[in-house]
């Protein structure tokens, strides 16, 4: 993870590895945005990114187990947006993630695409002692 020291975290948000939270999570992202300055596009578009990442950790990380929970960091890093989401589940193989080839048409897959359509940075990888998995998208904002 990258060293956030200069950052003012805007906000901390737990919540259980549920897709129907994902509603509360979108409207934190977006309104985060417009309040730090973003256009609407780019809020919209932070929206689709943390949405979809935050399913990913839903369906391959935690498999649908609705105990587990997952964190939300929001943090403002003077030009920059960061989100860092981090859970508690089992570790994730990183070699597999990858953005699915968009000439294979069907549905789903396609989150890791939009992540880093829309990102400017990703890091992903494991929490230390093997405590779970993390992954921090940067987004210049102006």
């Amino acid at each position: 993870m990258q060293n956030a020291v200069s950052s003012e975290k805007l906000f901390e948000f737990h919540f259980p590895a549920k897709p129907e939270r994902l509603c509360l999570v979108r409207a934190l992202v977006k309104r985060s945005a417009e309040v730090l300055g973003c256009c609407e596009e780019l809020a919209d578009k932070l929206v689709i990114a943390l949405n979809e990442a935050c399913m990913n950790v839903i369906q391959h990380a935690y498999k649908f187990d609705d105990s587990g929970e997952i964190m939300l960091e929001i943090l403002n890093n003077d030009s920059q947006v960061v989100f860092r989401l981090t859970d508690r589940a089992k570790l994730i193989d990183l070699e597999k993630v990858n953005p699915r080839d968009l000439e294979d048409v069907r549905p789903g897959g396609l989150g890791v695409h939009f992540i880093r359509e829309i990102m400017d940075e990703c890091d992903m990888g494991h929490l230390p002692n093997g405590e779970g998995n993390y992954l921090e998208m940067t987004k210049t904002i102006y």
